[in-house]
């Protein structure tokens, strides 16, 4: 069981649809899962087909689904943008602010880090350490 991480704290999952595999994209429903070694623009001319986009964070010190998530936004995908695995609190700020929506956590991990850690960072443009600097 998961639990989906947003600016408004823990919720149940509520996508329903399956999620393919991006090898398996021909058959999407709306959703496909990458992983973090997939090239993003294998999407480019599916984008306005998804409804939702799941990336992989394998291990929490593996920054490349981060960038993954910005190639996302910079090619046009507004649609949903979901970080699914080892994110912790401390990245939640950095997730929204590259183009995630919302976070997939295991219950261990809910358990361990609460919501009370997460909405600490739900006001993720106030936490942007280069806008201070520049004032």
């Amino acid at each position: 069981m998961s639990v989906i991480v947003t600016d408004q704290g823990f919720a149940p999952e509520d996508w329903n649809a399956p999620i393919v595999a991006l090898a398996d994209l021909a058959d999407h429903k709306g959703a496909v899962d990458l992983s973090n070694t997939d090239d993003p623009t294998a999407l480019a001319d599916h984008l306005a087909d998804l409804s939702l986009i799941r990336v992989a964070f394998p291990a929490f010190n593996d920054g490349r689904a981060f960038t993954i998530a910005r190639r996302l936004r910079m090619m046009g995908y507004t649609g949903r943008l979901r970080a699914k695995g080892h994110v912790i609190a401390d990245q939640y700020a950095m997730a929204r602010r590259v183009g995630f929506d919302e976070v997939e956590i295991s219950e261990d991990l809910a358990q361990r880090q609460p919501a009370e850690q997460w909405a600490f960072r739900a006001d993720w443009q106030a936490h942007h350490y280069q806008a201070k600097l520049r004032a």
